[in-house]
């Protein structure tokens, strides 16, 4: 997008193009304002306009220009933080809630996907969650214990029945989650655009929001061209949210933590290659600090992933990385050319753990996804369409509302893990 390759890399090249779209121009008016049009800004729009609010989407760039259509399209459930301790983190009652919320998050995302006819690779087959050394297989066997004890659909598998599932001996343990599966993320975050389109939602791209101020009882939010007014504004722009001097809502910026992301994906391989490697097509990642993913795309392109940006010195070496940990997993790839490249960033908060705030009297927002994007944010979207429409009040909400706390030395911390991910792919194998 925007003339980058590197931006969305096999995503755009694969997925149906967005609905068509302008820059807003002259001043128009709405019952809300989306900012950002990916996965929660979009389910929001779509789950307004299906109960008759008028929702108009601002986004700076394009239909999933974000994380939203970068990303390695797993759709998990639950978060990064171990069932047990979400409790601990936000109390009983909402710690439980977003177990519940995000644990049937998958269920929710597919729904969709088949209500609308989204073409986007759906597939759910479940989850790999590959435990690496004898930590690895602890971490696993922790965590699902504790999604067992919930009834989650949930098996713990040995390192037979890992390499089965995988085609590769370097696992001691994998955690598969049948609640899960993949999509094409840019694929599905476009057909949530023209899902919100056909229900009466506007959306328009090329139109960064310049700022925003009272006009008596609503909101005007302002763009180089245009305005809407708008009682609600819903705030959907994560870790893609502008730290221009100047620009609204920084305080969404300071909150959150850039982790950069890569992903590479090989040729379409031949049927007797894709048939050694996931039989069953689950998405996979593992369990090591400097995580790796992989997975199959619909044409049998073997995507491969893991924390770097592909800039300076960065895109050669994490090339040669995927090039050696490819080998190691899975000999017979040896010499399987590489199509594509891209890369994004995540957004991370201190625990790991989603906000919500309140930026302002109808000034709401969502962010810090810490990597698990597509579930809550489809279903976080949801819940604000139910807040705004009245269904539900903020105490019902997934999680509490909080003030934006910004992180101390972020943008020191920002550089160590572009720089860190890139000595740890020059000293390691996979």
């Amino acid at each position: 997008m925007l003339n980058d390759p590197r931006s969305h890399g096999l995503w755009e090249r694969t997925a149906p193009a967005a609905p068509a779209t302008v820059a807003l121009s002259g001043d128009v008016t709405a019952d809300v304002v989306v900012v950002g049009a990916g996965f929660t800004g979009l389910s929001t729009a779509l789950h307004l306009a299906e109960r008759g609010v008028r929702a108009t989407v601002l986004e700076a760039a394009e239909i999933g220009f974000g994380g939203s259509g970068r990303n390695v399209g797993l759709v998990n459930a639950g978060l990064w933080v171990m069932p047990d301790e979400l409790p601990n983190v936000l109390g009983a009652t909402h710690g439980e809630r977003l177990l519940s919320m995000l644990g049937d998050a998958p269920r929710v995302v597919f729904e969709l996907i088949e209500k609308h006819g989204i073409q986007c690779e759906a597939t759910r087959t479940g989850t790999l969650h590959l435990g690496v050394g004898a930590k690895g297989a602890a971490e696993l066997a922790e965590r699902a214990r504790q999604w067992q004890a919930r009834g989650a659909d949930v098996e713990l598998l040995d390192r037979a029945s890992t390499q089965r599932k995988v085609g590769a001996a370097h696992y001691t343990s994998a955690l598969l989650d049948r609640r899960a599966g993949t999509i094409q993320p840019l694929a599905y975050v476009r057909g949530l655009a023209t899902a919100a389109t056909a229900a009466g939602a506007t959306v328009h791209t090329g139109s960064p929001v310049t700022g925003y101020e009272r006009s008596g009882e609503n909101w005007r939010v302002t763009t180089p061209k245009g305005s809407v007014r708008a009682r609600w504004i819903v705030v959907a722009t994560n870790a893609y949210t502008s730290a221009d001097k100047g620009a609204p809502w920084p305080a969404i910026r300071e909150e959150i933590v850039h982790l950069p992301y890569f992903q590479m994906a090989t040729v379409p391989l031949s049927d007797n290659l894709r048939g050694s490697i996931l039989p069953e097509r689950q998405g996979c990642w593992d369990t090591k600090d400097v995580l790796s993913s992989f997975r199959f795309d619909r044409q049998g392109r073997l995507v491969f992933g893991s924390v770097g940006a592909l800039r300076g010195s960065g895109a050669a070496i994490h090339k040669r990385w995927v090039r050696r940990s490819l080998k190691r997993l899975f000999p017979q790839l040896a010499g399987v050319a590489l199509e594509s490249e891209w890369h994004g960033k995540i957004g991370m908060t201190t625990d790991a753990v989603p906000r919500f705030h309140r930026l302002a009297d109808r000034v709401v927002s969502f962010s810090g996804y810490n990597g698990r994007g597509i579930g809550p944010g489809t279903v976080f979207g949801k819940a604000l369409a139910q807040l705004i429409a009245g269904e539900i009040g903020e105490d019902d909400m997934p999680l509490a509302i909080t003030e934006p706390k910004a992180q101390s030395f972020r943008s020191v911390r920002e550089a160590y893990y572009e720089v860190g991910a890139q000595v740890a792919h020059l000293s390691s194998r996979i």
